[in-house]
């Protein structure tokens, strides 16, 4: 079995491949996560396949992180209008299926978002702002889409960048205050009664899976010449009868 087909099926099975369930249900469920079979699949080779779910996961793994960060931040989500914190996870999450920025960053995109999501001048949503700037960076990252197919071709450094720049942003909301010194949002948590490490495991899992796509996008690339290789070394005439 093909070496790139093996690590296909590693990430699948380690990202929980497939799913048809609610944006953001929890990590480590006890199920897997099926998806229907769908028409569009007949055009996703195993690879495309494996970078699909992976992004789905990441979309669902930022939903878990705007729910969690609201929580913690209660003053954000009553920012967004929602007269709810459910109403305003469902607003940040149709944010980042349709790709509408939050109000008044519509000119501006990925990276640009996350500045200002992380500028403690700021005095909008900064949850939601936050949260949208990494979505729309990481689906710029895969070309803007979030299926991939067999015409797709993927930028291997570009998917790389997106995993240092969720690093760098988990960093600046640990490290950065504002004027009065305070952090410019509530996350991890660690006292002598409290340890709350959630946030960290949620953005190792979106620079886990970062990483490992883009790995997998150069294996891919290397493979195929090998495998053509491999089939004139090992030729073999198939029976007939």
């Amino acid at each position: 079995m093909r070496r790139g087909y093996i690590a296909c099926m590693v990430l699948s099975i380690t990202i929980g491949v497939s799913g048809c369930v609610a944006p953001g249900e929890p990590a480590g469920s006890a199920h897997p996560r099926n998806e229907a079979m769908s028409f569009d699949q007949l055009g996703q080779t195993d690879f495309n396949r494996t970078v699909t779910i992976a992004m789905r996961d990441n979309l669902d793994s930022l939903t878990r992180l705007l729910e969690k960060l609201y929580r913690r931040n209660p003053a954000e989500w009553r920012k967004t209008g929602a007269t709810t914190l459910k109403a305003a996870v469902q607003q940040g999450r149709n944010a980042i299926e349709t790709g509408l920025a939050p109000d008044g960053l519509s000119a501006l995109h990925d990276v640009e978002i996350l500045s200002v999501a992380l500028d403690p001048a700021y005095r909008g949503d900064r949850v939601g702002t936050l949260i949208f700037g990494l979505a729309d960076m990481m689906v710029r990252a895969h070309n803007g889409k979030t299926r991939y197919y067999v015409s797709d071709v993927l930028n291997a450094q570009h998917v790389y960048n997106a995993a240092r720049n969720v690093e760098i942003a988990a960093w600046l909301l640990a490290t950065r205050r504002n004027a009065a010194g305070q952090p410019l949002l509530l996350a991890n948590e660690i006292s002598e009664n409290v340890s709350n490490l959630s946030f960290e495991r949620e953005f190792g899992q979106l620079v886990g899976r970062l990483d490992l796509v883009a790995n997998l996008l150069d294996e891919n690339i290397r493979r195929v010449g090998i495998n053509y290789m491999q089939g004139l070394l090992f030729f073999n005439f198939l029976p007939v009868r």
